[in-house]
């Protein structure tokens, strides 16, 4: 499959045209099984061709790059934008299908038997004044003294882990607005309008676990809730099973109680017993603490730990797990609801947590996801001057208007969900097909960091071997939906075999 050659004193291997072939016949396979999502064969054309172009993209103005990059004629521009607001596909069926997909790759990487969730939000800039549940957030930063405000998007994202010990990624299963959107709630008959992003994103990662096994879901820090849990707790009773362990962290002021002492006699039991203030167990228990060694981001560490089983919640009460972890010179606080997990369990798999963050950045450098410019004229123009609170979509009553604004609606989550789905792909090609991509002279890395190559390095190998796929693979179905709208590139592609 490879062939040797002598390069500047060092050896390099570079892929036979059948390691590429193989790469782009998976890639072919698996956006094959879209198809049932969409119920004509034109919408499915577009999406192919709009996942290919988020893969293949290097710049970041919108639909118009990817008529640039895969030299689509630009009569389909209009075309192209009636796909994102065609009612035709449906995102819900897609992300199903998606996580089947992911599924079905056998790369998920498993705590025992049980996959391994992330969740988090998600803040992203949009200036526009007619886009549909643009708000105002507050934005809080490292490297600014002061918080700031902007307006923008509120996404709720879920991930799942894939890989193994040598490399993990966060494959992104769902991303949707989950603020800001009360509404277009109301309009479709939506609970969701009365829930804040915490527990929507709760009720996300249940809903996404029904199509796995029970698995474990990691939060971050303002995730751990009363109305959170509550609607966690809903979610596995009308399943009737349980679906997500979840590990997430308390806050330094947080409080919990001991079990109530059971009295004999007439009244009330109690629900609680002594208040507990976590963050002074560091130093009233300071010599009950032990140090064990844990795999932390890829290192061993040297962590102190006191494990302790407490009720929490205010009104709620419900016996969670908390591990008090010292670690270079910094005080942690984990929270498991699992009280069957170990304390080293419990500060490895928060660990992992971090992939996300990772997920984030590589999906808005290399992806592009946040790119959307859909908006309606029939979106009122954004107050910046507005009250704390007002939505200028309240007094939108024309029914007319709010199918406009629906549609805009719908087009960020699908250009949204669509980016996540060719984020997914860079991942799981990568894990796939190290050796093609690593062996590849289109893209010299002098030192390797990971034997597992990037999203960047994954993006920049099927940039530059999609239009060879072109002149040795033209029998490829998403190679020959592209060329249905491509401009006249017979010339082109033999230039380029030559």
């Amino acid at each position: 499959m490879f062939t040797r050659v002598r390069s500047e004193g060092a050896r390099a291997s570079v892929p036979s045209a059948d390691g590429i072939i193989k790469a782009w016949e998976w890639l072919n396979t698996t956006i094959l099984a879209f198809r049932g999502c969409f119920s004509r064969a034109a919408t499915f054309r577009w999406f192919v061709v709009v996942l290919v172009g988020f893969i293949v993209w290097t710049e970041h103005a919108g639909v118009t790059s990817f008529i640039r990059e895969l030299w689509i004629n630009p009569r389909y521009y209009d075309a192209m934008l009636h796909f994102f607001r065609s009612n035709a596909w449906n995102i819900v069926q897609m992300r199903d299908c998606w996580i089947q997909i992911v599924v079905r790759t056998r790369l998920l990487f498993l705590e025992g038997d049980m996959p391994i969730l992330v969740g988090d939000g998600m803040k992203q800039s949009k200036e526009a004044k007619k886009m549909p549940c643009v708000k105002k957030m507050h934005q809080e930063s490292e490297n600014s003294s002061k918080p700031s405000y902007i307006y923008g998007h509120m996404f709720g994202a879920i991930g799942v882990l894939v890989g193994n010990a040598k490399k993990k990624f966060c494959v992104p299963l769902s991303m949707t607005i989950q603020d800001g959107d009360k509404h277009i709630s109301q309009w479709l008959n939506c609970d969701a309008e009365k829930e804040s992003h915490v527990v929507r994103l709760i009720r996300e990662a249940c809903g996404i676990a029904s199509g796995f096994r029970h698995s474990i879901l990691l939060l971050d820090r303002y995730f751990l809730s009363v109305p959170a849990l509550k609607a966690w707790e809903e979610e596995e009773q009308r399943v009737g099973q349980p679906l997500v362990s979840i590990i997430t962290k308390a806050k330094s002021s947080a409080i919990a109680y001991l079990d109530p002492i059971r009295k004999s006699g007439r009244g009330r039991p109690q629900q609680k017993g002594e208040k507990v203030k976590l963050r002074d167990l560091f130093s009233t228990c300071a010599d009950q603490f032990k140090q064990i060694s844990v795999t932390m981001y890829g290192k061993e560490e040297i962590v102190s730990y006191l494990c302790k089983d407490l009720l929490w919640g205010d009104k709620l009460y419900r016996k969670l797990r908390f591990i008090l972890v010292c670690y270079e010179e910094t005080q942690s606080i984990l929270v498991s609801t699992n009280l069957t997990f170990s304390p080293e369990q419990i500060i490895r798999l928060y660990s992992y947590r971090f992939k996300i963050e990772c997920c984030f950045r590589e999906w808005k450098q290399i992806i592009f996801g946040f790119v959307y410019h859909f908006w309606s004229s029939a979106v009122p123009k954004l107050n910046r001057y507005a009250k704390s609170g007002t939505d200028p979509l309240e007094h939108v009553d024309d029914k007319k208007d709010r199918q406009r604004i629906l549609s805009a609606h719908r087009a960020i989550h699908g250009f949204v969900m669509i980016s996540c789905i060719a984020m997914g792909l860079l991942q799981i090609c990568a894990l796939r097909f190290s050796d093609v991509i690593y062996a590849s002279p289109l893209r010299w890395l002098r030192t390797r960091t990971n034997q597992i190559p990037s999203e960047a390095t994954t993006a920049d190998f099927l940039r530059k071997s999609i239009f060879r796929m072109f002149y040795l693979k033209p029998d490829l179905d998403i190679i020959r939906l592209i060329r249905i709208v491509q401009l006249d590139i017979e010339d082109s592609c033999d230039s380029l075999a030559a």
